[in-house]
């Protein structure tokens, strides 16, 4: 029997770094928001040890993936000793901001958990997934969702009122953002290194309204400072989607991929071809509904 379970991204309505920590992790506060444009991760039993493999050739499918690693943490934990095999259908952009990777592991280990008979209650699950990176935990669940410490520690929210009919436009330049550079380099920009808390919560509050236009003024990326700076193309491409009635513009996570929220499907699908036609048809682009 093979299992097969969609692995959507996620982008950051807010992510604001409040400190560098002791242990070399950031503090932040960040309100992330999933989104329906996915990868795909089958799993079965098979032989007897792990075997990956992935359609996108620049992954690797040893211990270097996450993937692969999220498989070897369950068989461990679960004490199973069956082997696994895995396929990872590759639709999001790599190094792009929007957590494909961590959805990827998380999904394994729902897959997984599943395909064994449910041998690990969430607490465990949660357990491994922290383990393995910041942001994993909150794809084991599938609402919007408020983190904090260095982003495990995880929240879930109600949909929010303010998104209800909107879309969301996804665009990836053709290059990536290491997230290590992003945080390394925010220490020549202090206010954005030391970021003031509360913001996620006035964010939270300002999207259980109704006005989505008011709303955009509490997104916020910290990890902008840095990015924008060396990348000005990403300038231009939130000042155009806001002239394409775009409420909210912004870079998701530790970029680079830009997303827009727009008042409706139709309005985001009509932003496509203006868009290619200003910049190039090079570019990865994605248009969703959020409701």
């Amino acid at each position: 029997m093979t299992l097969e379970k969609p692995s959507p991204c996620k982008v950051n309505f807010i992510l604001n770094i409040l400190g560098r920590r002791a242990d070399g992790f950031h503090e932040l506060e960040t309100v992330m928001h999933p989104v329906p444009v996915c990868d795909q991760v089958s799993v079965q039993r098979a032989g007897a040890r792990i075997q990956l493999s992935c359609s996108h050739p620049e992954l690797p499918t040893d211990a270097r993936n996450l993937v692969f690693r999220a498989a070897t943490s369950f068989r461990e934990t679960a004490g199973v000793s069956d082997g696994i095999k895995l396929h990872l259908e590759k639709r999001i952009p790599l190094a792009a901001g929007l957590g494909g990777g961590s959805g990827n592991a998380a999904t394994t280990l729902l897959a997984l958990n599943e395909l064994f008979g449910r041998p690990l209650n969430e607490a465990q699950l949660f357990q491994i997934a922290a383990s393995l990176g910041s942001d994993i935990p909150f794809f084991l669940q599938s609402q919007p969702a408020l983190a904090a410490g260095r982003g495990e520690l995880v929240t879930s929210l109600q949909s929010f009122p303010t998104l209800k009919g909107a879309a969301i436009f996804l665009v990836h330049p053709g290059f990536g953002i290491a997230t290590a550079w992003a945080y390394r380099e925010l220490a020549r920009f202090p206010a954005a290194l030391n970021g003031r808390p509360g913001r996620a919560r006035r964010l939270i509050e300002a999207m259980r309204g109704e006005d989505l236009h008011a709303a955009g003024r509490q997104f916020y990326n910290s990890l902008e400072a840095p990015a924008l700076e060396k990348f000005p193309i990403l300038v231009m491409y939130q000042a155009f989607l806001r002239e394409q009635g775009a409420d909210v513009a912004l870079m998701s996570g530790s970029g680079s991929t830009t997303f827009a929220l727009f008042p409706s499907l139709a309005k985001a699908e009509a932003a496509v071809e203006p868009f290619r036609s200003r910049f190039g048809r090079s570019s990865w682009i994605a248009t969703v509904a959020l409701s």
